[in-house]
Protein backbone atom coordinates (compact mmCIF):
# COMPACT_ATOMS: atom_id res chain seq x y z
CA UNK A 1 0.00 0.00 0.00
CA UNK A 2 1.34 3.45 -0.93
CA UNK A 3 0.41 6.79 0.55
CA UNK A 4 -0.33 10.00 -1.32
CA UNK A 5 3.01 11.77 -1.30
CA UNK A 6 4.03 15.31 -2.07
CA UNK A 7 4.45 14.10 -5.64
CA UNK A 8 0.80 13.23 -6.25
CA UNK A 9 -2.52 14.77 -5.43
CA UNK A 10 -6.02 13.43 -5.48
CA UNK A 11 -8.44 14.81 -8.06
CA UNK A 12 -12.07 14.07 -8.83
CA UNK A 13 -13.55 13.61 -12.28
CA UNK A 14 -16.56 11.33 -12.66
CA UNK A 15 -16.52 11.90 -16.45
CA UNK A 16 -12.92 10.85 -17.05
CA UNK A 17 -11.98 8.56 -14.19
CA UNK A 18 -15.25 7.44 -12.64
CA UNK A 19 -14.49 9.53 -9.55
CA UNK A 20 -11.25 10.05 -7.70
CA UNK A 21 -7.81 9.68 -9.28
CA UNK A 22 -4.16 10.53 -8.60
CA UNK A 23 -2.38 13.19 -10.62
CA UNK A 24 0.62 15.46 -10.34
CA UNK A 25 0.07 18.49 -8.11
CA UNK A 26 -1.30 21.70 -9.60
CA UNK A 27 1.51 23.72 -11.18
CA UNK A 28 3.96 20.97 -10.22
CA UNK A 29 4.10 22.45 -6.72
CA UNK A 30 5.53 20.16 -4.07
CA UNK A 31 7.07 20.70 -0.69
CA UNK A 32 6.80 20.37 3.03
CA UNK A 33 4.88 22.74 5.27
CA UNK A 34 5.26 22.92 9.04
CA UNK A 35 2.21 21.56 10.81
CA UNK A 36 0.75 23.63 13.63
CA UNK A 37 0.61 21.69 16.93
CA UNK A 38 -3.17 22.19 17.22
CA UNK A 39 -3.72 20.92 13.68
CA UNK A 40 -1.42 17.96 14.42
CA UNK A 41 -3.59 17.05 17.42
CA UNK A 42 -6.74 17.14 15.29
CA UNK A 43 -5.11 15.07 12.56
CA UNK A 44 -3.89 12.53 15.11
CA UNK A 45 -7.41 12.27 16.57
CA UNK A 46 -8.90 11.79 13.09
CA UNK A 47 -6.36 9.11 12.24
CA UNK A 48 -7.07 7.41 15.58
CA UNK A 49 -10.80 7.33 14.86
CA UNK A 50 -10.77 6.62 11.14
CA UNK A 51 -7.15 5.90 10.24
CA UNK A 52 -5.83 6.10 6.72
CA UNK A 53 -8.24 4.23 4.49
CA UNK A 54 -7.00 2.26 1.50
CA UNK A 55 -8.64 2.74 -1.88
CA UNK A 56 -7.72 1.53 -5.36
CA UNK A 57 -7.45 4.69 -7.46
CA UNK A 58 -6.53 5.43 -11.06
CA UNK A 59 -3.05 6.94 -11.18
CA UNK A 60 -2.11 9.19 -14.10
CA UNK A 61 1.12 10.57 -12.61
CA UNK A 62 3.35 8.56 -14.95
CA UNK A 63 1.47 9.39 -18.14
CA UNK A 64 -0.06 5.95 -18.40
CA UNK A 65 -3.23 5.03 -16.58
CA UNK A 66 -2.67 2.53 -13.78
CA UNK A 67 -4.71 1.59 -10.74
CA UNK A 68 -2.96 1.25 -7.42
CA UNK A 69 -3.82 1.06 -3.71
CA UNK A 70 -3.51 4.39 -1.93
CA UNK A 71 -3.88 5.26 1.76
CA UNK A 72 -6.13 8.34 1.95
CA UNK A 73 -5.91 10.37 5.14
CA UNK A 74 -8.93 12.62 4.73
CA UNK A 75 -12.13 10.65 4.55
CA UNK A 76 -15.55 10.82 6.12
CA UNK A 77 -15.99 9.58 9.69
CA UNK A 78 -17.19 6.32 8.11
CA UNK A 79 -14.04 5.99 6.00
CA UNK A 80 -15.61 7.00 2.69
CA UNK A 81 -14.03 9.24 0.08
CA UNK A 82 -15.27 12.81 0.27
CA UNK A 83 -17.24 13.50 -2.90
CA UNK A 84 -17.66 17.09 -3.99
CA UNK A 85 -21.32 16.99 -2.95
CA UNK A 86 -20.53 15.65 0.51
CA UNK A 87 -17.63 18.07 0.87
CA UNK A 88 -19.95 20.98 -0.01
CA UNK A 89 -22.35 19.90 2.73
CA UNK A 90 -19.52 19.63 5.29
CA UNK A 91 -18.11 22.98 4.22
CA UNK A 92 -21.51 24.68 4.54
CA UNK A 93 -21.92 23.28 8.07
CA UNK A 94 -18.40 24.34 9.13
CA UNK A 95 -18.80 27.77 7.56
CA UNK A 96 -22.09 28.33 9.39
CA UNK A 97 -20.68 27.06 12.71
CA UNK A 98 -17.76 29.50 12.51
CA UNK A 99 -19.83 32.46 11.36
CA UNK A 100 -18.08 32.77 8.01
CA UNK A 101 -20.10 34.44 5.26
CA UNK A 102 -21.93 32.20 2.82
CA UNK A 103 -19.75 33.61 0.04
CA UNK A 104 -16.72 31.99 1.71
CA UNK A 105 -15.39 29.16 -0.40
CA UNK A 106 -13.00 26.38 0.50
CA UNK A 107 -10.29 28.42 -1.22
CA UNK A 108 -11.06 31.15 1.34
CA UNK A 109 -9.24 28.94 3.88
CA UNK A 110 -6.03 29.49 1.93
CA UNK A 111 -6.53 33.24 2.14
CA UNK A 112 -7.39 32.96 5.84
CA UNK A 113 -4.16 31.03 6.41
CA UNK A 114 -2.04 33.55 4.48
CA UNK A 115 -3.60 36.65 6.00
CA UNK A 116 -3.32 35.20 9.50
CA UNK A 117 0.39 34.64 8.96
CA UNK A 118 0.97 38.06 7.37
CA UNK A 119 -1.05 40.04 9.91
CA UNK A 120 0.86 38.38 12.74
CA UNK A 121 4.27 39.38 11.45
CA UNK A 122 5.41 36.21 9.69
CA UNK A 123 8.05 37.12 7.11
CA UNK A 124 6.63 37.31 3.56
CA UNK A 125 9.25 34.78 2.36
CA UNK A 126 7.88 32.25 4.89
CA UNK A 127 4.32 32.88 3.70
CA UNK A 128 5.50 32.41 0.10
CA UNK A 129 7.07 29.09 1.08
CA UNK A 130 3.97 27.92 2.94
CA UNK A 131 1.69 28.79 0.02
CA UNK A 132 4.21 27.43 -2.51
CA UNK A 133 4.02 30.55 -4.63
CA UNK A 134 6.53 30.48 -7.47
CA UNK A 135 8.00 33.81 -6.38
CA UNK A 136 7.71 36.43 -3.65
CA UNK A 137 6.06 38.90 -6.02
CA UNK A 138 2.90 36.77 -6.20
CA UNK A 139 2.67 36.63 -2.41
CA UNK A 140 3.26 40.35 -1.95
CA UNK A 141 0.86 41.41 -4.71
CA UNK A 142 -1.85 39.28 -3.14
CA UNK A 143 -1.26 39.84 0.58
CA UNK A 144 0.94 42.92 1.16
CA UNK A 145 -2.03 44.89 2.51
CA UNK A 146 -2.14 42.40 5.41
CA UNK A 147 1.36 43.21 6.58
CA UNK A 148 1.24 44.78 10.06
CA UNK A 149 1.18 48.54 9.90
CA UNK A 150 4.04 50.02 11.86
CA UNK A 151 4.50 53.66 12.74
CA UNK A 152 6.38 54.86 9.72
CA UNK A 153 9.15 57.26 10.66
CA UNK A 154 8.35 60.70 9.27
CA UNK A 155 10.96 63.18 8.07
CA UNK A 156 13.72 60.58 7.89
CA UNK A 157 15.56 62.17 4.93
CA UNK A 158 15.15 65.70 6.31
CA UNK A 159 16.53 64.63 9.69
CA UNK A 160 19.59 63.10 8.04
CA UNK A 161 20.18 66.25 6.00
CA UNK A 162 19.84 68.48 9.10
CA UNK A 163 22.29 66.25 10.98
CA UNK A 164 24.78 66.48 8.11
CA UNK A 165 24.28 70.27 8.02
CA UNK A 166 25.01 70.60 11.77
CA UNK A 167 28.20 68.62 11.36
CA UNK A 168 29.25 70.90 8.50
CA UNK A 169 28.51 74.13 10.42
CA UNK A 170 31.68 76.02 11.29
CA UNK A 171 33.75 74.01 8.85
CA UNK A 172 34.60 75.05 5.36
CA UNK A 173 33.68 72.24 2.99
CA UNK A 174 36.16 71.76 0.16
CA UNK A 175 35.01 70.52 -3.23
CA UNK A 176 35.66 66.83 -3.58
CA UNK A 177 37.37 67.28 -6.95
CA UNK A 178 40.08 69.56 -5.54
CA UNK A 179 39.26 72.17 -8.23
CA UNK A 180 38.12 75.70 -7.52
CA UNK A 181 34.46 76.42 -8.05
CA UNK A 182 33.50 79.20 -10.38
Amino acid sequence: MESCTSFSSCGHSPEHFGGFYLSTPKSGSTGTVDLDAGVAEELTAHLGEVGPVEFDLPDITTGERLTRPVAVLFTSARGKLLTDTYWSELWADWREATGWPKEGTFHSLRHFFATTLMSNGVEPQEVQKALRHANLRITLETYVHWLPKKDRPRGLVGNLLRQAGRQADGRRLEPSTGQDRI
